[in-house]
């Protein structure tokens, strides 16, 4: 088949592309950028922005499904760059599909599109979890927007599912992981409310595997079809032994220093107060949402993704600590 992957340039978006061109298909990306990684496994580079209906449109030319992985992520920045993104973005990528009669559409979502402050969710599927209201963060409000219109565009002509993929990391992360390294090597990282609050998290190649299976399954009518899931690897840990470990294995000090939540949450309310009047450039340190996230119990059941498109994490935490560890050469933590 011919696939389009929005964002395909990105961290999870090369996982993407990778996969699917292992599988035999013939894959476009469509980025703002170019990206020689992309030249070198056989991926066309289709340029533009999504917030360009009819660039967007015109992406899609000759597809045969689409992979709207493109998003507006961070933790700061105005609504209307988030909207434009992440909302108009995601309509555009619809329309293309209804233009070129493309049957299948995977979403990349997050599970941030369901977080209500301090509350946890254990152990549940996302039947089960409603969407969060009052979201602080305009990534996951605008998240949120996007990925209930594409699963009410689910029909007959066009079949869609979302996925939620929880704390993606591996080799070739390049936002995550070497922000932590670098505020732990200075000294500025601390856990919030002690680090003993369980998380869930996705190996790169697990989050690439559950977007290939669900496109797989996924059909007019298929049990996939219309509906959310939440994707990880299955094996919650604490966040203090989860960052540690991640750090660890790129040779970064770990962190053994908190601060209570309640400190963290104040530090974020004027954090976001300072950014947005002076304002600052870049993202705050700290922001109400992030200690909300930081402090708050997230894991959840995979048994629905087994059940609907029988994805089954390949590689445990363990493991990818080990491949992370080679990829970063990382050395003894201090």
């Amino acid at each position: 088949m011919k696939i389009l992957v929005t964002g395909g340039g990105g961290f999870l978006g090369q996982a993407l592309c990778r996969g699917l061109r292992e599988r035999g298909h013939e894959v476009a990306s469509f980025n703002r950028g170019h990206y020689p990684e992309l030249d070198a496994i056989g991926v066309e580079q289709r340029r533009g922005d999504l917030a360009d209906r009819d660039a967007t449109i015109a992406a899609a030319a000759g597809c045969d499904a689409v992979f709207h992985n493109a998003a507006k992520a961070g933790a700061w920045g105005p609504y209307d760059d988030y909207h434009r993104a992440n909302v108009l973005g995601t309509r555009h990528v619809l329309d293309a599909c209804r233009a070129h009669g493309i049957r299948r559409l995977v979403y990349t979502s997050t599970p941030s599109v369901t977080h209500r402050a301090t509350h946890p969710v254990e152990g549940l599927g996302a039947d089960d979890v409603p969407y969060g209201e009052g979201l602080k963060a305009p990534y996951a409000s605008t998240k949120a927007i996007a990925e209930r219109e594409v699963l009410a565009a689910n029909d007959a002509a066009l079949a869609t599912v979302a996925l939620r993929p929880r704390l993606i990391w591996g080799p070739g992360d390049n936002q995550l992981l070497p922000r932590l390294v670098e505020r732990a090597r200075a000294g500025r990282l601390r856990l919030v409310g002690g680090g003993d609050n369980l998380v869930d998290t996705t190996y790169i190649d697990n989050a690439a595997q559950a977007h290939l299976d669900a496109f797989d399954a996924l059909a007019p009518g298929a049990a996939c079809a219309g509906k959310a899931y939440f994707i990880s690897n299955g094996d919650p840990r604490t966040m203090r032994e989860t960052l540690n470990a991640l750090l660890a294995a790129a040779g970064a000090p770990t962190v053994h220093g908190s601060v209570p939540f309640g400190v963290a949450y104040a530090a974020g309310a004027v954090c976001e107060t300072l950014w947005r009047v002076l304002p600052l450039k870049g993202e705050p340190p700290m922001t109400r949402f992030l200690a909300e996230q930081l402090v708050t119990t997230h894991w959840y059941d995979m048994e629905p993704a087994r059940r609907d498109f029988g994805y089954v994490p390949k590689v445990g935490f363990d493991e990818g600590l080990a491949r992370l560890r080679t990829a970063w050469g990382g050395s003894r933590a201090g």
